[in-house]
């Protein structure tokens, strides 16, 4: 899919959406990556800002980051985030030296009404395993998880489990993970427990976030100068 080629009809994303979803696959990893970014975006005025955080895997260490402004093209409606993020996070992700070994990605994964979460669909645009780590629930049913770091309970829809609501703190409002490409659920929440071992965010997710708000931050600042 090209950038200039992007849906901008609900019924055009909807298509994009199922053909998407016959690729998705729950496969295991097979190997401990060596590295893995997290990415996340924020919106300003008219434009998404996207940031991507590289870290080395076995001691979360900060490798590289980088961002992307770009302008917003698509609606807020709820099912449909990737094609209003998916622009400026697909540019940012390949403003990095070299590919990850995998995502973790602020949104879900299969949890989502057509399996296509933004983590799924970035997974397979780039042929990268991936993890949805949500901080809210888009759909599905779930008991609450005992108020245990690593506790968890199943995000069910109908008698298919599409994640995990994982505690990741103790007393802490737990995370929706879910698979998104190329990794199964078990591997999911253990990555996310690895990554988060000391915030409730995992850290790649956390250092995403922050660089998408202080880009934020300082276009408010240039706007306001200029």
């Amino acid at each position: 899919m090209l950038l200039n080629d992007w849906p901008t009809t609900v019924r055009d994303a909807k298509a994009v959406q199922e053909t998407l979803a016959r690729r998705v696959a729950q496969t295991p990893l097979g190997h401990e990556p060596g590295t893995v970014a997290g990415v996340d975006a924020a919106f300003s005025g008219g434009n998404t800002i996207a940031a991507a955080t590289l870290f080395d895997y076995r001691t979360l260490t900060l490798l590289e980051q980088s961002h992307a402004v770009l302008e917003t093209r698509f609606p807020y409606i709820p099912g449909y985030l990737s094609f209003r993020e998916g622009p400026a996070l697909l540019t940012a992700i390949a403003q990095l030296s070299a590919p990850p070994d995998l995502l973790i990605v602020d949104g879900q994964g299969i949890a989502h009404p057509r399996r296509i979460g933004i983590a799924s669909f970035l997974g397979v645009l780039l042929g990268i395993p991936s993890i949805g780590c949500a901080k809210s629930r888009l759909t599905g049913v779930y008991a609450e998880p005992p108020q245990v770091r690593g506790a968890w309970s199943p995000l069910m829809d109908g008698g298919e489990i599409i994640g995990a609501v994982l505690r990741t703190r103790e007393k802490v409002k737990p995370l929706f993970v879910s698979p998104g490409h190329l990794i199964t659920l078990a591997e999911a929440v253990a990555v996310i427990l690895r990554c988060a071992d000391r915030y409730r965010l995992p850290e790649p997710q956390r250092a995403a976030d922050s660089l998408a708000a202080q880009v934020k931050r300082e276009l408010a600042a240039a706007q306001q100068a200029g």
